[in-house]
């Protein structure tokens, strides 16, 4: 449809992936190296600038990768959920799905237990199938890394630094997956489109006393009763510390752009103050 056509190229524009003629920009050209969404691309290079790779190509691989959670039997949901909330991060989902990976991966490793991984990942309600993906998906961006010559950092992950430059990394590319919860209950209104959505049952904020105002979202499905997946919780102010400007002043008006505006009013009075005499 053409509608969709214009879209996705209003969304390449937003991301840096295109030049003033409508062409592959330089950086767009590297963005398409790599065989997944251009938001995830673009989260991907990122990480190259904020220094949190290694964990950046495994968040890619695990959102590509088959969810990784069962739908667990009945009577034993609570059983599931309480395994599950031994990896949950409080950063949000896309560091409870580190937290999987990284356990997933040490279960394989553990000489006292050879090709367990299976039985571990029924114990812990988990695909292996998926996981084991996510282990091949993730090997292969790196060899995208080394062919294209970028670095791969250390891994860091658990340190406030890196948890900080993660979600750099992630609204660098999805900054046009945000929603804020207007009511305090869980109702989340996306900032591009108006929809209102509520959290996946997987998410590890679901069901829990305090759900996060500001989250970054994977994913939304009208399929699945409205709602969004794999979200983690940002701030305002990094919000506006990452968004392109020209994306921001297309946004619909809404009480949450307005939140923004006052954020953007207070980290730079003098800039906004030029910007309203022009």
């Amino acid at each position: 449809a053409p509608e969709s056509l214009m879209q996705a190229l209003e969304d390449l524009d937003y991301l840096a992936a295109l030049d003033n003629d409508g062409n592959l920009s330089e950086f767009g050209i590297i963005m398409s190296e790599f065989p997944l969404d251009p938001q995830l691309s673009k989260s991907i290079l990122a990480s190259c600038e904020f220094e949190c790779v290694d964990e950046m190509l495994t968040i890619a691989a695990m959102v590509t990768a088959p969810n990784c959670f069962l739908h667990a039997p009945p009577g034993t949901e609570e059983i599931a959920l309480t395994c599950w909330r031994k990896f949950s991060h409080p950063a949000g989902d896309h560091f409870t799905l580190i937290n999987v990976f990284n356990a997933f991966k040490e279960a394989s490793a553990n000489p006292a237990r050879p090709c367990n991984n299976e039985k571990w990942c029924r114990d812990y309600f988990l695909s292996c199938s998926a996981l084991r993906m996510a282990e091949v998906i993730r090997a292969e961006l790196v060899e995208i890394m080394k062919r294209l010559e970028l670095p791969i950092s250390e891994p860091d992950f658990g340190s406030q630094e890196n948890i900080l430059s993660i979600k750099k990394s992630l609204l660098s590319g999805y900054f046009m997956h945000v929603a804020r919860d207007v009511d305090g209950s869980g109702n989340y209104l996306m900032l591009t489109h108006r929809q209102v959505a509520q959290l996946h049952p997987f998410s590890s904020y679901y069901n829990t006393r305090k759900i996060p105002e500001w989250v970054l979202f994977h994913e939304f499905s009208i399929s699945q009763d409205n709602s969004i997946r794999v979200v983690s919780k940002i701030s305002p102010d990094l919000f506006v510390e990452l968004v392109p400007q020209y994306y921001f002043s297309n946004l619909p008006p809404s009480e949450s752009k307005d939140i923004l505006q006052g954020v953007i009013n207070h980290l730079s009075p003098v800039s906004t103050m030029k910007e309203e005499q022009k």
